[in-house]
């Protein structure tokens, strides 16, 4: 049976993998929705970049797998965290390697971060004790990436927005809005706001859209994946239940330190989501497949378990 993107979301069975809004490895990218796509997930949630969505086009050709698989791409405005690269300045850094082994995107070798690889996640610089670590901040101007996300039919168009005002970002939503007829998703986190204004902020952000067209991404914990536990993962529920208590007439995906444990948590606690969407966890359990160190069958295996976590228990 082919669904559309409303009635997949409506089923609360939504396995999302996000491939990284700042990854720009083209084979990477083509091998994750390759191999999650054979996994039974559904979204794909990829850079705002010609040669990425053609990489996800080409992994779902692949798959062989194209009804009832669906693209999001995700676009930003200044300030939010998904949208920084890092690079290390040579004259600080002492070759330790201590950044390499903290990275879950392999973008870190002989002591150099390879930008396409690199979402900004900022472990590297955490973890560096000489400092030796520049943010640089990337983003696409939506008014000139918008006509070519309409003629290449992308399902779904997610915006992040974390550090910009709320003027900003709802007049770039509204413009999105006015010029886009599919699925529209935003990424909300309290790193910056508080409950009542991250309510307000996101009642705002609906009032323009009809009901459910909308997706909410409740970003608990902003790339921080890469830890199958229930406290990774609790911050995302808990943002989730906030947001469900408005019985807003949008989607509800948990999403920030999501992983295995998600779908649990949120049953224990009565948390009706829609969906879970899963990055750093995703990507690092399969890196070695990525790197070529693991064949495809053995990844598959961890890869629909994962899936499967979420799926299974929401049937």
């Amino acid at each position: 049976m082919i669904f559309s993107l409303n009635e997949f979301l409506r089923s609360n069975k939504c396995f999302k993998l996000i491939c990284g809004a700042g990854n720009y490895d083209i084979s990477s990218v083509e091998k994750l929705v390759y191999l999650y796509s054979k996994a039974g997930c559904n979204l794909f949630d990829i850079s705002a970049d010609i040669d990425i969505i053609n990489a996800a086009k080409s992994g779902l050709k692949k798959a062989d797998i194209v009804e009832n698989r669906f693209l999001c791409v995700s676009v930003g405005l200044s300030g939010d965290y998904h949208f920084n690269k890092y690079f290390i300045n040579q004259n600080k850094c002492n070759k330790c390697g201590i950044c390499s082994k903290v990275c879950l995107e392999n973008a870190i070798e002989n002591f150099s971060i390879d930008e396409k690889k690199c979402i900004g996640c900022g472990k590297c610089f955490e973890i560096c004790k000489n400092n030796a670590f520049l943010k640089t901040p990337f983003f696409a101007d939506i008014k000139q990436i918008l006509p070519l996300l309409n003629n290449l039919n992308i399902d779904c168009i997610e915006l992040h927005s974390s550090n910009s005002n709320n003027h900003d970002t709802f007049n770039i939503w509204k413009y999105i809005s006015e010029n886009y007829k599919g699925v529209l998703s935003f990424c909300i986190d309290r790193l910056n706001y508080g409950n009542n204004s991250l309510i307000k902020r996101t009642k705002k952000m609906l009032s323009i859209r009809k009901p459910y067209t909308t997706i909410i991404q409740t970003d608990g914990s902003p790339i921080s994946g890469g830890i199958n536990d229930y406290q990774s993962t609790l911050q995302a529920v808990a943002l989730s239940d906030i947001i469900l208590k408005e019985k807003l007439p949008a989607y509800v995906i948990a999403s920030g330190g999501t992983n295995e444990k998600t779908f649990e948590l949120a049953h224990q606690c009565n948390i009706d989501i829609n969906g879970v969407a899963v990055g750093s966890y995703a990507r690092y359990i399969v890196k070695d497949y990525l790197s070529g160190k693991m064949d495809f069958d053995t990844a598959l295996n961890i890869a629909s378990k994962l899936v499967n976590s979420i799926k299974m228990r929401n049937s």
